[in-house]
């Protein structure tokens, strides 16, 4: 993703009820009456924030790969999260979740229940990702039930390595919508709120994470299944592996599968496969797998790349797409 130009403007705040949650697209008009779509209005200013970018923002974490799956390739998933020392005891009893996306693309919201969502999916404002989402959860944190958290720009606070507690996994679940952001809330859903969340719902991809290996997503686009999955290595003998397997013929996911690139997104790359026509999920679990064990085999290799693995990376290179 290109890099943003900084904004002095302040982004504009965002009010809702407690009894409701504004669902909104990008494309949609703008909850504030505005007349503007929502991506020429409130999210403008957030979207044109920005600085120099901290190439690997979730590093230390556990499960950083799924953290960039999250943050850019799954539509609807959450995550339970644990705080560290005195954050924990600012949360208490209530629940932190960690969500794909939220209502109007908010940092976070405090629902009516007093259960935190942290967004993920939002505009970055530092260039950190980390500690945008970090500043995102302390305001949550001090924030009445039934409020979102809407964007700001964070000073030098913490980041999310600072406040989560490191020895928790990240436990993702995938969901088929965005039912999640009022479902035990005790929230009204007005006839609206409603008919906002059915056309949400209805623009969610359907993605399953596969359950043998880390940070690997099936998807369904339209009449093609893909395998898109975030691999946690070094860029660069993680290419060199990856042309290793391919001159080798041995970069698939089984016969009439392809891989067809890969994208970079904070910092580690995924590699993207198409996938035999009408595959389901559990379709590609036992080809991971193997895929995983000829990966971590070829990343042990050290001799210089031969003419045809040279060929190779320079294609795997060409056919790269940086997201952030």
């Amino acid at each position: 993703m290109a890099q943003k130009r900084k904004s002095s403007r302040p982004a504009p705040a965002l009010v809702a009820s407690h009894d409701e949650i504004p669902v909104v697209g990008m494309r949609e008009p703008c909850p504030c009456g505005s007349g503007r779509r929502y991506k020429a209005c409130h999210g403008r200013a957030a979207a044109n924030w920005g600085q120099e970018l901290v190439r690997r923002p979730f590093a230390g974490i556990p499960g950083e790969a799924d953290w960039i799956a999250l943050r850019e390739i799954v539509p609807s998933a959450t995550a339970p999260l644990t705080l560290a020392g005195d954050h924990a005891d600012r949360l208490g009893e209530r629940r932190l979740t960690l969500a794909t996306v939220l209502p109007l693309a908010w940092p976070a919201l405090v629902r009516t229940d007093g259960a935190i969502f942290l967004g993920l999916q939002t505009a970055t404002s530092t260039g950190d990702t980390s500690r945008d989402v970090a500043d995102a959860l302390l305001r949550a944190l001090d924030s009445e039930p039934g409020t979102p958290v809407p964007p700001q720009r964070p000073g030098d606070g913490p980041r999310l390595q600072d406040l989560l507690d490191l020895t928790a996994p990240l436990d993702v679940t995938v969901h088929a919508g965005f039912d999640f952001w009022i479902d035990g809330s005790g929230a009204e859903v007005t006839d609206e709120v409603s008919a906002s969340l059915e056309r949400a719902n209805a623009s969610v991809v359907p993605t399953v994470r596969l359950s043998g290996v880390d940070a690997a997503y099936w998807c369904r686009i339209g009449t093609k299944e893909h395998l898109r999955w975030v691999l946690p290595h070094d860029e660069e003998p993680l290419l060199d592996a990856l042309a290793r397997l391919h001159a080798r013929g041995a970069d698939t996911l089984g016969e009439e599968t392809r891989l067809i690139g890969t994208f970079r997104a904070d910092g580690l790359l995924a590699p993207v496969w198409d996938l035999v026509p009408g595959a389901e999920a559990d379709d590609v679990e036992g080809p991971a797998a193997a895929f995983a064990a000829r990966l971590a085999d070829a990343l042990t290799e050290t001799a210089d790349l031969t003419d045809p693995e040279r060929r190779a990376r320079a294609g795997l290179s060409n056919r790269q797409v940086t997201l952030r």
